[in-house]
């Protein structure tokens, strides 16, 4: 098993809306994402489409897919197909565009996607590489650019703060119940941002512990 998956389901893949496990289930993934980073579905979403996903999103699936994951929906929610309009009754902006040049993350199966709501603007930057399962290349937050090591999962702390105490207490609890590859500090004016590639999929007691401990904890 590479780093690349972390199960035999990646390769595999899941249950799922179709058609296709790159191009529908592995785009709501990275709406998923999207949705988890931002914290709540942002008013305003533009997702710009690259190589193999400019050419072939609309019979994939594509756009309903990732409208379903920004929505917080699962990959075999029968909501699915219907996302995009579900988006657009709650008020959301939501458009897609089809970028003519190479994919800036390297991937054939490329979106990013550019949300805000007003008050904050976040970026992410995703692929799909096969089997539902996706990386996450590029991020842009508090106006810091993050390139995580791609493969999920990645948790992100910002601390606006700056307590280093707080990034102390973090990175104990990873070592003994989440390992990680990788760890990173990005320093701005408002805030300390912290990203960790961890090794393994992490268990939903280690999620809820991390959630009640830490304000502005992000689990991608």
């Amino acid at each position: 098993m590479t780093n690349r998956y972390k199960s035999v389901f990646d390769i595999i893949g899941p249950v799922m809306v179709g058609p296709s496990s790159s191009h529908t289930a592995g785009a709501v993934a990275i709406g998923q994402a999207g949705y988890k980073l931002f914290g709540k579905i942002p008013n305003k979403i533009t997702v710009h489409y690259y190589d193999s996903f400019a050419q072939t999103h609309r019979g994939h699936g594509t756009d309903y897919a990732i409208a379903a994951g920004i929505l917080g929906f699962d990959s075999d929610d029968l909501q699915v197909p219907k996302s995009p309009e579900i988006a657009r009754q709650q008020g959301v902006d939501l458009r897609f565009v089809e970028e003519d040049g190479p994919s800036p993350i390297g991937h054939p199966n490329t979106a990013i996607l550019d949300m805000s709501d007003g008050q904050k603007k976040i970026e992410l930057a995703g692929c799909s590489i096969g089997g539902g399962a996706i990386e996450i290349r590029k991020i842009v937050l508090q106006d810091t650019e993050i390139t995580p090591a791609g493969a999920l999962p990645i948790i992100i702390l910002v601390d606006s703060q700056k307590d280093i105490r707080v990034e102390q207490e973090l990175t104990a609890l990873l070592q003994t119940k989440a390992p990680f590859n990788r760890k990173r500090i990005f320093h701005n004016k408002d805030c300390n941002i912290y990203e960790y590639d961890v090794k393994n999929y992490l268990h939903p007691d280690v999620l809820q512990e991390l959630k009640t401990k830490f304000e502005n904890i992000i689990c991608l």
